[in-house]
């Protein structure tokens, strides 16, 4: 009878070991086709710029195509709604923006759950916003800025890439943070939105650093602020938010996901080997010079940022009553 029992243990410890044993092999054969890699923007946008570095890099690395794919509109949302419905077998991935976080409270309806139809597998860079203003503004710092605005209710205007982007977004935290009645003016892009403000139309932007750096370095633009937690090695003369009093911070950042569901030892591998690429030398060296600064962190780590972020916009974009159906 003992031996009957012993043999049922053993029997149903093997069973209960055969789904691991499976989830090893699949990621030990594991990329076994080409990766398709979503990409919710434009090519030449810089989550679209900074996932095509990683990728072809990933490709190398893996013996496997790491292709990518541009799916454009709603915001990110035709995107991120198609990499929803893959099968969670990691060959899609989700190269994801700040629309992430942004849209759940942005959006009436969107075509994914940013908890539950996705596993996190690392943030690999981010860089932040920059709100400049045009030279004429007699502003020299955020100090100043605040004090205009504040005497002159709803003469000043801001431009940004467009309605709903981090951009957008970054100028509304601003708003909400120091209780200013300033106009948000949507353009069809970042690029756009600063040749505005170089143009003296809208006086003050809200930009990718990337787009801003070179503007504030050939003195088209003044920089007042970078929304981030340290100064920018792009910008180091320009001051934080925290140093001028409100520690506001505005990410611009590229992560990738995977389909929920999706074996854990395959996000283990693409989690090590993308934080590998993002190491070497050459790699962190392009990211800085687009204005990025490498992170490569934990799955545990990216999840708990999504979490803080989403609840950090759901926030503004309520208090600033924001809404696009």
């Amino acid at each position: 009878m003992k031996h009957s029992r012993r043999r049922f243990l053993q029997i149903a410890g093997f069973t209960a070991a055969i789904p691991s044993l499976s989830q090893v092999a699949s990621a030990q054969a594991y990329p076994a086709r080409p990766v398709r890699v979503i990409v919710p923007v434009a090519a030449g946008g810089q989550n679209d710029t900074t996932t095509r570095l990683v990728m072809a890099k990933l490709s190398e690395n893996l013996r496997q195509q790491f292709y990518v794919e541009n799916h454009v509109g709603a915001g990110g949302n035709i995107g991120m709604g198609l990499a929803a419905k893959a099968a969670p077998d990691g060959h899609t991935l989700l190269a994801a923006a700040g629309t992430y976080v942004i849209n759940p409270s942005l959006h009436a309806k969107i075509p994914y759950d940013p908890f539950n139809d996705f596993a996190p597998v690392t943030l690999m860079c981010s860089t932040t916003h920059v709100l400049v203003v045009h030279p004429s503004v007699p502003a020299r710092n955020i100090k100043e800025l605040v004090a205009l605005a504040k005497a002159s209710p709803g003469k000043y205007s801001y431009a940004s890439a467009g309605t709903g982007t981090p951009a957008h977004l970054a100028g509304e935290l601003f708003k909400v943070a120091y209780g200013l009645d300033i106009t948000h003016v949507p353009f069809t892009g970042g690029g756009p939105g600063m040749t505005s403000t170089i143009g003296g139309h809208t006086p003050i932007a809200f930009s990718a650093l990337a787009t801003a750096a070179p503007n504030v370095k050939a003195g088209s633009v003044r920089g007042l602020a970078v929304m981030n937690a340290k100064r920018s090695t792009v910008l180091p003369d320009v001051p934080t938010m925290a140093e001028a009093g409100a520690p506001l911070e505005a990410d611009v950042v590229s992560g990738i996901v995977v389909r929920a569901g999706t074996p854990r030892e395959i996000i283990g591998l693409l989690h090590r080997e993308i934080v590998k690429v993002i190491a070497q030398p050459e790699i962190r060296e392009r990211m800085i010079t687009l204005g990025f600064e490498p992170v490569a962190n934990t799955p545990e780590e990216y999840a708990a940022w999504i979490k803080a972020e989403i609840a950090k916009w759901a926030k503004v974009i309520r208090e600033a009553n924001i809404r696009i159906n």
